[in-house]
């Protein structure tokens, strides 16, 4: 059989066509970017601080007394629904001190005799995927509203970090200052050629688990634990061992204002209020755990937006199709 057109229904039949092509499909799909901010405990898990035993870089040396609060903000975008790739902003505090472990006739008693403490501001970006495995067994992906959406995230970042002590002058008055310009630990001396000055910028691995949680096809809400792993023990600065106080002197100036500081701020084992049971430490003994380098995680609540149209099926955007043309043979 021959079938015949006329001219009219073959531009309808073309346009119906271009249609089904082009227009639905974005229809289908609700908006790839998302922009949000998030806000939660941040802690750092390193030399100073923790619980009983030997020190780890685990949650099991967190101390709740020197949780601080992280913020920030991120923009992602979702090449797949199953897929995201988000691009995040935060800053935050990190803090540690040996003088709130709690004694437990353990190896934490030489931690408490130390005595350190320290405060670093932080700031961080990073790039990171974040992979929704659920989204693989539900009936319609690109609908949103009211769905419930785990993910695991893996990234890469950098961080920026400024250790500090608290210096007590004679007159009882504190005064924070910067710790890496001491050289505590010998770095960048003569005496240690081996031992390199640290950097205050460094890299950092993110990973953790997380859901969101759709209040409509635009909004949702998130939790997160984040933790990062880094590429410097020198976060809170302490990591190998102390140094003669003699090598400050020879590097500072003899019995100059910035020998004495370096001298206190890198040995404060003879001003430890919760352990008598020995002397100060001495150059040359143990300072840190040089083994493992320090990290620091985060527990965010997140709420993010979808950005542009967010038609997400095609049944909802059935008001803006072309109609297509009945062909008749």
């Amino acid at each position: 059989m021959k079938l015949n057109f006329s001219p009219p229904t073959r531009a309808m039949a073309f346009l119906c066509l271009m249609h089904l092509l082009f227009a639905a499909p974005r229809l289908c799909a609700q908006s790839r970017f998302e922009a949000g901010i998030a806000v939660g405990p941040s802690n750092f898990l390193g030399d100073l601080g923790g619980n009983l035993g030997r020190g780890t870089p685990f949650i099991k040396d967190n101390n709740i007394e020197v949780t601080r609060i992280m913020k920030g903000v991120y923009m992602s975008y979702a090449p797949q629904p199953f897929l995201n790739l988000r691009l995040a902003v935060n800053i935050g505090r990190l803090e540690g001190a040996d003088s709130i472990i709690k004694p437990r006739g353990g190896h934490e008693l030489t931690r408490i005799e130390r005595n350190l403490h320290f405060r670093s501001p932080l700031q961080e970006v990073y790039l990171a995927a974040e992979f929704y495995p659920t989204v693989f067994f539900e009936a319609d992906q690109y609908d949103l509203f009211r769905k419930f959406r785990p993910f695991l995230m893996i990234g890469v970042g950098g961080f920026k970090f400024n250790p500090q002590g608290a210096y007590v002058d004679p007159n009882n008055n504190k005064t924070w200052v910067d710790l890496k310009p001491l050289r505590t630990e010998g770095q960048g001396m003569p005496q240690y050629p081996e031992k390199k000055e640290y950097k205050l910028t460094e890299v950092n691995i993110p990973y953790g688990v997380g859901f969101k949680y759709f209040i409509s096809d635009r909004f949702n809400i998130g939790l997160e634990v984040l933790v990062r792993s880094t590429f410097t023990d020198y976060i809170d600065d302490v990591s190998t061992r102390y140094v003669p106080d003699q090598h400050f002197h020879d590097y500072f100036g003899q019995n100059s204002f910035n020998a004495e500081l370096a001298i206190k701020m890198a040995n404060m084992s003879n001003l430890s209020v919760q352990s008598n049971t020995r002397s100060a430490f001495t150059g040359n003994e143990m300072r840190g755990e040089s083994l493992n380098d320090d990290s620091y995680y985060s527990s965010t609540l997140k709420l993010g937006i979808r950005l542009g149209n967010n038609e997400s099926s095609y049944m909802r955007g059935a008001k803006n199709r072309i109609r297509c043309p009945v062909v008749r043979f």
